[in-house]
């Protein structure tokens, strides 16, 4: 719906009949893409049309709210289990940590979305399986695929939470890639509420203790854990209620983040071949080497997400791409070393996953260069790199459900 409204900008009876075919969609999308707009007379003008007579408070529902304040309460409770039940905090909240929030967040989109009984059904079934899965599996603090398992189910977790904001259609690349922008939203606000917390939590403890009451341990097992399992769902609720709370923030961060972070890795590249580190032999040293790959992994998608279907210029277009191709560059490294340890010291589930985790996004990888090389030879627009990156988001999904369900077996739970 975003990339419609852009190419029709100049045409408001066009617009009109998008309006029309979808009011709320097109409200949505309008509000999201108005701060980049704010300088256009039509843009103004349907933008008090879409939003007269309404606030923030305004547009949204009671029975939002209160389904917001109910599962914030929900996941602080979860988050409480192991000191309610006395469960071991080691065996729980590495299996369950991400249903403190994942399934109520899916719960939440799925009824915004008004999704039918048949996909909530799904859903649901998809979580309790896995629910059940990750908490039967053997109790081995020494087993890879239990750690492996768990980190995946996040990923599990969050392709569910994705199919709820989407909706599960068939033809949804917009709405992917709505979802990508989300997540980068949703990361914004909710780390500028940690923070604010953490200031506010801070000065709690501190007012108690010029009185004479030490609330530190009281405070920290109780309120901040509430605050904690909490804040991405009442961030959720505060980028959905307010577009523009973080609509102007997140692209800002996109274009500064996006050259340093080109500049950093080759930098650390430079720096790597003078230091004598050998991803090939040291093992924790080519973990930090993924680590980093995924991080500028996410740091492409978030940047992309932000501005795909909006005007760039070729200075942040290019540095998009040479940032696609350092990556790939820091993937082959770690491709290279991980077939190097297989060669020399067999299979194991870590070097299995991490072999197909950078064979998936060096291909990734492959394609966004080619197409942001493509808009800069401008023969492409930018627009298509978005729908190129939100069509490979299942292939993640389904190799996390590989990890997280098949690697025990296949590996003997070892």
């Amino acid at each position: 719906m975003e990339n419609k409204i852009l190419s029709n900008l100049q045409n408001p009876g066009q617009l009109e009949k998008l309006y029309r075919e979808d009011k709320t969609a097109f409200k949505q999308a309008f509000n999201t893409l108005y701060p980049d707009l704010t300088d256009r007379t039509l843009a103004a003008c349907w933008y008090e049309r879409l939003n007269y007579g309404s606030s923030v408070a305004s547009r949204t529902t009671g029975k939002e709210l209160l389904f917001v304040l109910i599962a914030s309460l929900l996941a602080g409770l979860i988050a409480r289990l192991p000191a309610l039940l006395t469960l071991s905090e080691d065996f729980f909240y590495p299996r369950n940590v991400g249903f403190i929030f994942f399934p109520l967040l899916t719960a939440y989109f799925s009824w915004k979305n008004q999704l039918s009984s048949g996909k909530i059904a799904l859903l649901t079934l998809a979580t309790f399986i896995s629910l059940v899965f990750i908490n039967v599996m053997p109790d081995d603090k020494n087993s890879d695929t239990l750690i492996l398992s768990c980190a995946h189910l996040l990923l599990f977790l969050w392709a569910l939470l994705g199919f709820a904001f989407t909706g599960g259609e068939r033809a949804m690349s917009e709405k992917r890639l709505g979802f990508l922008k989300y997540n980068g939203d949703l990361v914004v606000m909710t780390t500028l509420m940690l923070i604010a917390g953490g200031i506010l939590s801070g000065i709690t403890i501190g007012l108690f203790s010029l009185i004479g009451f030490d609330i530190a341990e009281f405070y920290f097992e109780n309120i901040a854990v509430l605050g904690l399992a909490a804040s991405p769902i009442i961030g959720t609720y505060l980028t959905r209620a307010n577009p523009q709370l973080v609509g102007k923030v997140s692209p800002v961060i996109a274009r500064i983040f996006s050259p340093l972070v080109l500049v950093m890795l080759v930098i650390y590249l430079i720096a790597v071949v003078y230091s004598g580190k050998n991803p090939y032999n040291d093992r924790e040293f080519l973990l930090i080497f993924n680590v980093l790959l995924i991080g500028v992994m996410a740091l492409i998608f978030f940047s992309i997400a932000e501005t795909s279907g909006k005007h760039k210029t070729n200075a942040q277009i290019w540095v998009l791409l040479l940032l696609a191709v350092v990556t790939m560059l820091v993937n082959g490294v770690a491709l290279s070393a991980i077939l190097f340890r297989i060669a020399e010291w067999g299979i194991t589930p870590n070097r299995a996953a991490v072999l197909g985790s950078n064979v998936l996004m060096l291909i990734n990888l492959l394609l966004v260069a080619r197409q942001l090389f493509r808009v800069i030879s401008n023969k492409k627009e930018l627009s298509g790199v978005g729908k190129l990156m939100a069509t490979y988001l299942p292939v993640y999904a389904l190799w996390s459900m590989v990890v997280t369900f098949i690697f025990p077996f296949l590996f003997g739970f070892r």
